[in-house]
């Protein structure tokens, strides 16, 4: 009778650990995967804003246009695209809306476009995957109407 015990109780810690691990597995992947989510979907709200922001045409004093709306994204964001690294990852582009090909001004008329692009983010447990970080995109568009007044648009 006592040789069966002791035989259960190492059958007990053998189970606990062929549970606990896939477990442990799970909720990481759970946690992993929804923070990545959640980082995609705050980049797209921060460029969408930044466009809002760029249909108005307005500035903050000592910037430019493109660097307000460079500046509104990173205040967006929740401050995941805080400090200079990530500043170069915030791109304003200007196509002209009847061939779509990239222009140089930001004239009314114009398809402002706001992104951010190769945003890397590791991962928080890599079990059983590549460690490879994740590359997160996200963008938005928009057209720059016209100024009240016929008002020439602030400098880039």
């Amino acid at each position: 009778m006592r040789a069966r015990s002791r035989k259960q109780r190492g059958n007990a810690f053998l189970e606990m650990a062929f549970v606990i691990l896939p477990l442990f597995a799970i909720l990481f992947a759970i946690t992993d995967f929804g923070f990545a989510i959640f980082i995609k979907n705050t980049f797209m709200h921060a460029v969408r804003e930044g466009v809002r922001f760029a249909v108005t045409y307005r500035t903050f004093g000592g910037y430019g246009h493109d660097d307000s709306i460079k500046h509104v994204v990173q205040s967006q964001a929740m401050g995941m695209l805080g400090g200079s690294a990530n500043y170069g990852k915030i791109h304003v582009r200007y196509y002209n809306p009847a061939t779509f090909a990239e222009v140089p001004e930001n004239n009314p008329g114009n398809i402002v476009e706001v992104s951010v692009e190769n945003f890397s983010w590791g991962w928080m447990a890599p079990l059983w995957r590549t460690s490879t970080p994740l590359n997160i995109s996200a963008r938005s568009s928009d057209r720059m109407e016209s100024l009240p007044g016929g008002i020439s648009p602030p400098p880039r």
